[in-house]
This record gives structure tokens, sequence and C-alpha cells, in this order.
């Protein structure tokens, strides 16, 4: 069974800056076809923002269409999350990561991989959801 994964961006942000790092093989992964990542549209659009931010482009040394061009391919094999049926929010301490949560439920993921394991973690396990860093995310891909 291939694991299905709701990324945070920060997880996404990390990918683009880190050529070797978990982040960047959980991206990879994706695109190969070896992990499924669930999203929304709203969280898609927050990995653009966030990726095209000129702070983020300097940071990566990269132009806007060639951040662009790697959100295509992921979002041509991202799965896309229902809208849950039902309203409960807030979940996460902190509610700007409600989404993840909300993705997560309608993709049905079994994990989200983010670096904010503190405000995420409770509602993960309110919902049996895991909440890990991409490293132990990578771990359990290949496990």
């Amino acid at each position: 069974m291939i694991l299905r994964a709701v990324l945070d961006t920060d997880v996404v942000l990390a990918a683009f800056d880190s050529p070797h790092g978990a982040s960047r093989q959980l991206v990879v992964a994706a695109l190969e076809g070896r992990i499924e990542i669930v999203a929304t549209t709203a969280l898609f659009l927050e990995y653009e923002a966030v990726l095209t931010r000129e702070t983020s482009l300097s940071m990566f040394g990269l132009a806007a269409e060639e951040v662009r061009e790697v959100l295509d391919g992921l979002a041509g094999v991202c799965i896309a999350a229902s809208p849950p049926p039902f309203r409960w929010r807030p979940q996460a301490d902190d509610p700007d990561d409600d989404h993840l949560i909300e993705a997560a439920l309608g993709g049905a993921a079994d994990v989200i991989t983010t670096f904010n394991i503190r405000d995420l973690a409770a509602a993960g396990r309110r919902w049996s959801i895991a909440v890990e860093r991409p490293r132990d995310t990578l771990r359990r891909m290949r496990g």
C-alpha cells in the first residue's frame, strides 16, 4: 500500500531549499508515484503564495516560473481532498493549521508531514492521523 500524506507548506518550502533533505525526497517520491500527496485547492494556493515570494525565490535562486513548473507537476499527481461534510473547526492548536486536518480527513491521509508538530499533534491524535517530521514520513514510506 502506498503511503498517503498531506505536506505542510513548510515541508514543500524545505524541499526547494534543501536539495538533499527528507522534504525534497518526499516531493520527488510523489512525482515518481512512490507516495501519494493529498491537497486541497487552498493548500496548493498557499504553496504557490509562499514559494513565489521574493524572499523564497532569492533563497532558492529560482524564478517564479520555475517554482510554478514544479508545483504544476506536483498538482498533476496529487489527490484532491474532498471537503469534510461537517463543520468542526477549530481543531489544531493554531487555527491557521486547521486546513491541514481538513485535507487529511478529506483525502483519507495516513499522515500530516510538518515541522510544526506542536500545533497539530493533539488534533492528529483526535482523528487518528499521524503527525510527523519529513524524515519520519520518509522512513514510514520506505518502511
